[in-house]
């Protein structure tokens, strides 16, 4: 396959290719970050989970397997970058605070341009970024996934060494519904789940420091009970992360609700 940008970037097939890489690389855990549906944060979520490990002094790496709706790079400022490739396989970039990450907007002229292809290409170039990526040595692999049920999360789910799956949620009665059907997706093929995170969880005032629940009472505690899952922890809306997102300057983000939930993911991979 050749991308936008004309690098030619091979498709699985190459068992040498393969078969060299998964002799070399080296990655102990693999964390899943999922949602059922869209809009709840998962992505931002991805990256303060991943950005927090690499606070903790882990090796950390993001694999952006949301392919038609790609954000990682936005979120830690990674524009304009050109893949380049080793004998080893494609070379993954490096965040300013060393992240190494793989995501289809690097293939892409212009990050808004749009990936057009069908459930089949998008399992493959997910097989892709696992098999033919110069990963090397991590502590860390942490996969954004898209919403929902469909052929990229099952991809990772089934093929992936996924050491835990953590589902992003908010408070809504709607996103519950959807929680549900991811839940019983990971049950049905047998990965286990660390927890759930109830995104937006809250909104603090930045004037007077003010909780509201603008998205409604949060639910988390009950329907983590509900599916026999743990909740990890809930995260308010902070205008600031969102202003740091939008900088592409997510690492400088730091939450105590955060660190928490990160140390429990520890506990639970160890």
């Amino acid at each position: 396959m050749e991308n936008n940008k004309g690098m030619e970037i091979k498709m699985p097939g190459d068992d040498s290719l393969k078969n060299l890489l998964g002799s070399l690389n080296n990655i102990n855990r693999v964390i899943a970050v999922m949602s059922g549906k869209g809009g709840v944060g998962k992505s931002t979520v991805t990256a303060l989970i991943a950005s927090t490990l690499a606070k903790s002094g882990f090796k950390v790496g993001i694999l952006d397997a949301d392919i038609t709706g790609p954000s990682q790079p936005r979120a830690f400022g990674l524009k304009n970058v050109n893949l380049t490739g080793t004998d080893f396989g494609i070379t993954p970039v490096l965040t300013r605070s060393g992240i190494k990450m793989m995501s289809t907007n690097f293939m892409l002229k212009e990050e808004d341009d749009p990936v057009i292809w069908r459930g089949p290409l998008l399992a493959g170039a997910v097989k892709q970024f696992w098999e033919e990526v110069d990963w090397q040595e991590l502590d860390y692999l942490v996969v954004d996934l898209p919403p929902g049920t469909g052929d990229v999360p099952l991809t990772v789910l089934q093929t992936l060494p996924v050491s835990g799956l953590v589902i992003v949620s908010s408070p809504q009665d709607l996103a519950y519904m959807v929680v549900k059907k991811a839940v019983k997706m990971a049950n049905k093929i047998q990965t286990p789940i660390l927890g759930l995170i109830e995104n937006m969880s809250e909104l603090i005032c930045p004037h007077c420091n003010e909780h509201l629940k603008i998205f409604g009472e949060s639910q988390g505690e009950a329907l983590a009970a509900k599916m026999n899952i743990e909740l990890l922890g809930g995260l308010p809306w902070d205008v600031r992360l969102n202003k740091l997102v939008d900088q592409g300057q997510v690492e400088e983000y730091y939450s105590a609700q955060m660190a928490a939930i990160v140390e429990k993911i520890i506990a639970k991979t160890e």
